[in-house]
C-alpha cells in the first residue's frame, strides 16, 4: 500500500527538556484505518494537536504527505485533514448548519446535501440541526462534528476519543463508518474503548511514555493480543 503520511523522529512537549511525545515514527498507508492506545498521558491526543497544526511545541526530523515535504500548518495539508476533538467549544453560537456550510466553504467544496441529510438521519440527529452548538448535549456536539468530518471526506480524518458521550446505536453506525471511510481516504484515531479498534482498525499502535511500544497489524488485533500486551 502506498504511503500517505510519514512522521520521523518526532518529539513534542509542553516543557522544554520534558517531551511527550519521544522519537516518534509513525507511518500511514492510503486509505486505512489507524487506531491509537494508550493509557491517559501516552500522548495520543498531542500527537493528533501537532498532525492538525494546534501544538507547535516539536521538532522533528522530517515529515511526507503523499511523499511530499510538508508542514502541519501548511494550507494544501489543511484542507487534506480534518480532526474531530475530544472536547471543542468553539463555533458555539453556530447552529450545525451553519457549521457544516461554514467548513465546506472553508474547504473550498461543495456541500452533498442528500449525503448530509442521510448522515444526519442515520446518527438521528435531525431535531437538533438548527440548535446552537454550545446548548447541544456533549453526545450531541460529537455527532455534529462527526457528521460534518464524514461528509468533507478529507484525504486524512483525525478522530479524538470519537465514541465519547456517544449512545449505543451512533456507536454502532460510527464503526461501520469508520471501516467504509477507506473507499474516501485514511483514519487516524484514539481511543481508550478496546471493541473501536478490535472493529475496524487495519492497524493498531500502542502509545506508551510518548514513543510507540508496540504496533499491531490485520489478523493479530485482536482483544486477547492487545491485553497480553498492554497487561
Amino acid at each position: 500500500m502506498e504511503t500517505l503520511l510519514k512522521i520521523e523522529n518526532l518529539n513534542a512537549w509542553y516543557t522544554k527538556g520534558d517531551p511527550v511525545i519521544k522519537g516518534l515514527n509513525l507511518k500511514l498507508a492510503t486509505n486505512s484505518v489507524v487506531g491509537l492506545l494508550g493509557l491517559n498521558g501516552a500522548g495520543k491526543t498531542t500527537l493528533l494537536n501537532v498532525l492538525c497544526g494546534l501544538h507547535s511545541e516539536y521538532e522533528q526530523d522530517e515529515a511526507t504527505f503523499e511523499q511530499k515535504k510538508f508542514a502541519y500548518r501548511d494550507g494544501k495539508f489543511k484542507k487534506d485533514r480534518y480532526m474531530v476533538f475530544s472536547e471543542d467549544d468553539s463555533f458555539g453560537y453556530f447552529s450545525f448548519d451553519e457549521y457544516l456550510h461554514y467548513v465546506f466553504r472553508t474547504y473550498g467544496k461543495k456541500v452533498d446535501q442528500a449525503e448530509v441529510d442521510l448522515l444526519v438521519k442515520r446518527f438521528g440527529f435531525d431535531a437538533h440541526r438548527q440548535t446552537m452548538i454550545k446548548n447541544l448535549s456533549m453526545g450531541n456536539k460529537r455527532k455534529a462534528y462527526l457528521i460534518t468530518g464524514f461528509a468533507l471526506k478529507p484525504k486524512l480524518l483525525l478522530l479524538d476519543e470519537p465514541v465519547n458521550g456517544l449512545d449505543f446505536q451512533s456507536t454502532e453506525m460510527l464503526y461501520e463508518m469508520i471501516t467504509d471511510y477507506k473507499q474516501y481516504g485514511t483514519v487516524l484515531f484514539s481511543s481508550h474503548v478496546m471493541e473501536s479498534v478490535t472493529l475496524t482498525a487495519d492497524e493498531v499502535v500502542i502509545l506508551k511514555d510518548g514513543y510507540i511500544a508496540k504496533t499491531f497489524s490485520n489478523e493479530e488485533i485482536t482483544a486477547e493480543n492487545i491485553r497480553e500486551y498492554v497487561s
